[in-house]
């Protein structure tokens, strides 16, 4: 491989792992440690299926439709791509993922070291950064793939190599049984709202890729998968460490809010310079994947909206939204995250693998069409579920549904939905 490809791979690569991981990448797998303890390496394989091997199958669905989410929806149908873009761009931007990165890095990487800190000073001083790198988008992926990522991956290493040689306790026998253990990781998974997020950012991938030379199809398509597949095993070597950094923590209170595990896990390793790298850990994703999903939404509703909205103005307003969120902290907007997503998720899984499986092969949209009615279906009943709408009796009836109560209901209904679709058409 030639070296500029090769530092072009890097590049997107590097920038791609700093895009998904940000707070929640950080936050979720010690908690997930600490709950499944001996069973690790089940939650840790449920984990990476949400929160990597299907944000690489979104960048793989993006890439056999095109350049971006629009030509992935337009499989389907043209409205429900505008619809089911809108939703995830929300969820990824303002409502959810970009105030938990500001929150995150005050809870984290600020009120540690300045514990008077009002979160509205630290929150502002966070988007004035987000807003200024934001606001220019073509040099958003370079910024952070030759700068803050390989800064933010070495800091994250070392934390994790002083937990698994040096390590604070011994694992405990899990609590959970391995389903259990398996659900937890799965369902955990969709809190990185990676998966949303990946078939945004292989659109602003393959643009960087387009920018550096790669325009035909074939070239293109080799170096976005590439770059991906050099994220996901930064992710996966990220994940892994931190789930077991959680399970071998000696913490046994399931109830520790999220960020006070992380700090105290990393003082137990490293004591106040854990708690420095920690610090800047966070500060560096929450930072990267800030900036990289304010752009999205600028790039997304600009577009919607036929340029009339500039994008300049849709990065100001989403900012502005995000910083008011923000200062709720973060345990209280995961709490809050949960519903929709529930909803939203099973929808997006759908789409993504029925066309990373079926794309080449079945063009009709029909299926497609069936099997997103089918998982929209049950992630209403799953959100339902969740608002506390259902007894418990019909809790108990719906639980009929191979793995509902594993909230994985999609499953099933998804296939039958896409096979009824395929059969009507075929007729």
């Amino acid at each position: 491989m030639e070296k500029k490809k090769l530092s072009n791979i890097l590049t997107l690569g590097f920038a791609l792992f700093a895009m998904f991981f940000g707070a929640g990448n950080l936050l979720l797998p010690p908690l997930i440690g600490v709950q499944v303890g001996s069973n690790f390496l089940m939650a840790m394989i449920a984990f990476g299926l949400t929160g990597i091997l299907l944000p690489f199958t979104g960048i793989l669905s993006v890439i056999q439709s095109g350049d971006s989410f629009n030509d992935l929806g337009n499989r389907v149908n043209k409205n429900i791509a505008v619809i089911l873009g809108t939703i995830i761009m929300i969820c990824i931007g303002p409502l959810i993922a970009i105030p938990r990165t500001a929150a995150t890095t005050f809870e984290v990487g600020l009120k540690p070291f300045f514990p008077e800190l009002n979160p509205f000073w630290g929150s502002l001083a966070f988007f004035v950064v987000t807003l200024v790198l934001a606001i220019r988008p073509s040099k958003v992926v370079d910024v952070i793939g030759n700068y803050l990522t390989p800064v933010l991956l070495i800091l994250l290493a070392f934390l994790i190599l002083v937990g698994i040689v040096n390590p604070v306790e011994a694992l405990e026998t899990s609590k959970f049984t391995m389903m259990e253990s398996f659900s937890l990781g799965f369902i955990e998974g969709y809190q990185t709202l990676d998966v949303l997020a990946s078939v945004i950012f292989a659109g602003i991938i393959i643009s960087a890729a387009k920018a550096k030379g790669y325009n035909d199809t074939k070239s293109k398509t080799e170096v976005t998968i590439i770059s991906g597949a050099l994220s996901a095993i930064c992710l996966l070597f990220v994940y892994g460490g931190l789930i077991y950094l959680g399970a071998t923590s000696g913490i046994t209170d399931t109830a520790i809010k999220r960020s006070d595990l992380l700090i105290q896990i990393s003082t137990n390793l490293l004591g106040h310079y854990g708690l420095l790298a920690i610090g800047l850990c966070m500060a560096f994703a929450c930072l990267t994947t800030a900036i990289s999903l304010t752009s999205a939404v600028g790039s997304f509703f600009s577009e919607l909206f036929n340029k009339k909205v500039g994008y300049t103005a849709v990065v100001i307003a989403c900012t502005v939204i995000s910083f008011g969120l923000s200062i709720k902290g973060v345990d209280e907007i995961i709490n809050f995250a949960y519903p929709p997503l529930a909803f939203i998720y099973p929808i997006v899984i759908t789409l993504v693998l029925y066309i990373v499986l079926f794309g080449k092969t079945i063009k009709d949209k029909a299926p497609y069409i069936g099997a997103i009615i089918a998982s929209t279906i049950i992630g209403t009943l799953g959100l339902f579920k969740l608002l506390g709408l259902f007894s418990e009796s019909t809790i108990k009836t719906l639980n009929h549904i191979p793995f509902f109560e594993y909230d994985l209901g999609w499953i099933v209904p998804s296939i039958i939905g896409f096979g009824l679709g395929f059969l009507l058409k075929k007729k």
